[in-house]
């Protein structure tokens, strides 16, 4: 789990929401979980959890991504501190996040992306990204 420079904002993957007092002591309020293989995390009362179970790739439906997109940049807006995974946290949790910030923030998705990759592992699904992108363009 690694936190997106100047956000409250954090990017990872489905270990880290299993490691309930890490996620709870970094002070993070809300889950996006994106990982459709995984099964639900189980989580406590006090985290906000949103589902939304895309697949790696493209082919997501259109109104799936919107809605994962949505929730994170309104989360962004008001700076509640958000954890979004996905299975290994290298491809679906960057691409939604870049998007919210993009969203959120009326900045390129393209320098998003580059912020939330900028440190640590990644390799973003480019059928999904170009779907990330088309849903940005037609908000």
């Amino acid at each position: 789990m690694r936190q997106i420079s100047g956000y409250s904002l954090w990017v990872g993957r489905v270990a880290d929401i299993r490691d309930l007092r890490g996620v709870l002591s970094a002070g993070i309020e809300a889950v996006v979980d994106l990982a459709l293989n995984e099964p639900v995390a189980l989580v406590t009362r006090e985290l906000v959890y949103c589902r939304f179970p895309l697949v790696d790739g493209a082919g997501n439906p259109f109104w799936g991504l919107c809605a994962a997109v949505e929730a994170v940049a309104g989360f962004v807006r008001v700076e509640v501190p958000t954890l979004v995974f996905c299975g290994a946290g290298m491809s679906r949790s960057l691409t939604v996040a870049a998007a919210g910030l993009a969203l959120a923030g009326n900045r390129l998705p393209g320098d998003c992306l580059q912020l939330v990759t900028a440190t640590g592992p990644h390799d973003v699904s480019v059928g999904l990204w170009n779907d990330i992108v088309e849903t940005l363009r037609r908000d």
